[in-house]
């Protein structure tokens, strides 16, 4: 059986007490195994990171950049070679794993302008003979601990920055499908970066926690769901560490009585069954204003019953399966007590046969959901779209405003002054007009608020290097010594 390595100092280490299963998706059968971390090995990790430390700080910006141009290149070259690799172990199509790595070639694209973005400030003369310039510099070991459901891009998300920046990394990405960060560290590797730069370790709780703890890791990026962002974000900064920790959401389309309700039926079907639902974006909340509810409802129906589930090596299938048997069993779960809670199953999935022992389920639709229903207040993380139905705007800015999550949420309408004062009211940290998925570009950054977040930074982008790296101002004074004397005063501004 294959089994899939560490990545350390520049060389696969396959060897372990412990290894995890992967499995392929589509079929339920697994094909690999992977190499679990002792805390022995993330030492000898954490190690090669800080003994590259000082000549990859020390190295100019031109040649970084360089690295990052390269990068570039081959990942365009092997993007089909890598999205492979990512269906056969998360089980999404291979359209979506391509477009994955297209959306993570942004972030590494924004790496290659880091000589732009560490630029400092400079004032002269602030006080007689006297400068003052502010520069920003590596934190030092950063730790990517990254999610199932995006294998290629949540990595290319941090490390980009991060190594950017001049820092060292230890990615330790999901267990569930872990081929796809070795496959770009050795990228990383063939672009010219330095051995021990960029490191992987493979793992379960304990590598994680190991992580946390370790005395040489400064600073700790991580996705996931929120009970688990959360407790990483308490138990790393508790440790003096810099965190940023992205957690769930419960992302709300809120349909306005004017809106084109053909586009937003369509987009409402790609934002919520696109990746099967597994993605921190996905919408899984329709918001219907007014009394527009029960004809989107059905435009939303008619659409689903088109849709092509299968494997993700199916050039015809539109959704794959979900990562695992159990996850799937979780989100039949919500389905299948929706109507127990007071709720209408427009579409059961859960119910949609399939000729495989791969980790299939269909689409569902469920209507007249409220708040307090499981169906509403979980984040359940897969195909399974909940509609909420509201008298007025105000109505449904309230019930997006109340939700504990606040990732990113989209407004359909054609009056630009109410999508204006939307954008205005709504508490999320993302927002889309017209658009279900408001993933900002590489130059933006990406992070909700409320219980999606816990940290001060949002991921990529201009938040990345102020996460990514620690600010230091300095003052200069070249005065004529003659002129020298001693003043045991606060200094002074003359």
């Amino acid at each position: 059986m294959q089994q899939i390595p560490h990545y350390i100092n520049g060389q696969r280490v396959a060897d372990a007490d412990r290894y995890g299963p992967v499995f392929n998706p589509a079929t339920g059968e697994q094909e690999k195994e992977v190499a679990f971390a002792s805390p022995s090995r993330i030492d000898e990790a954490v190690a090669a990171a800080e003994a590259a430390l000082p000549a990859w700080r020390s190295a100019s910006l031109a040649k970084r950049a360089n690295v990052f141009y390269r990068v570039r290149e081959l990942l365009n070259e092997r993007k089909s070679e890598l999205a492979a690799i990512l269906t056969s172990e998360h089980g999404k199509v291979l359209s979506d794993a391509e477009g994955e790595i297209a959306r993570g070639l942004e972030n590494i694209e924004f790496a290659t302008g880091l000589s732009h973005m560490l630029k400092g400030e400079r004032s002269e003369q602030v006080s007689t003979g006297i400068d003052v310039h502010s520069i920003r510099q590596p934190v030092g070991v950063v730790a990517c601990i990254t999610p199932f459901n995006f294998p290629a891009m949540v990595p290319l998300w941090m490390i980009g920055s991060a190594i950017a920046c001049g820092n060292t990394v230890l990615l330790k990405p999901s267990e569930k499908d872990p081929s796809c960060a070795v496959f770009i560290a050795e990228i990383f590797s063939q672009a010219g970066l330095p051995d021990g730069v960029f490191n992987v370790v493979q793992g379960d709780r304990e590598a994680v926690e190991t992580i946390l703890d370790h005395p040489g890791v400064k600073a700790v990026s991580f996705v996931g769901s929120t009970p688990i962002a959360k407790s990483i974000y308490q138990r790393a900064a508790g440790h003096g560490k810099r965190v940023q920790a992205l957690g769930g959401a419960k992302n709300h389309m809120v349909v306005l009585p004017d809106a084109d309700l053909n586009m937003a039926a369509d987009a409402a079907i790609s934002a919520a069954y696109g990746s099967a639902g597994e993605r921190c974006m996905a919408i899984s909340v329709m918001v219907a204003v007014g009394d527009i509810a029960d004809d989107l409802v059905e435009k939303v129906r008619s659409r689903m019953v088109s849709l092509k589930i299968g494997a993700g090596t199916d050039p015809s299938s539109e959704m794959g399966p979900l990562i695992t048997g159990e996850h799937r069993d979780r989100v039949a779960s919500y389905v299948t007590g929706a109507a127990a809670e007071g709720a209408t199953v427009v579409v059961d999935g859960t119910t949609q046969q399939f000729d495989s022992d791969g980790f299939f389920i269909g689409v569902s639709l469920v209507d007249h959901v409220k708040p307090g229903m499981k169906v509403y207040d979980d984040e359940i993380f897969g195909p399974v779209l909940s509609v909420v139905r509201v008298e007025t705007y105000a109505d449904a800015v309230k019930l997006v405003n109340e939700n504990e999550f606040g990732n990113g949420v989209a407004i359909f309408t054609r009056d630009g002054g109410a999508a204006r004062q939307f954008e205005f009211e709504a508490e999320a940290g993302m927002v889309g007009v017209n658009v279900p998925i408001p993933v900002p570009v590489g130059t933006y950054s990406f992070g909700g608020w409320k219980n999606s977040l816990f940290g001060d930074t949002h991921m990529y982008g201009p938040d990345s290097i102020r996460f990514y790296t620690r600010g230091k101002v300095v003052t200069t004074r070249w005065p004529d010594p003659s002129t020298s004397k001693i003043d045991l005063g606060f200094p002074q501004v003359d």
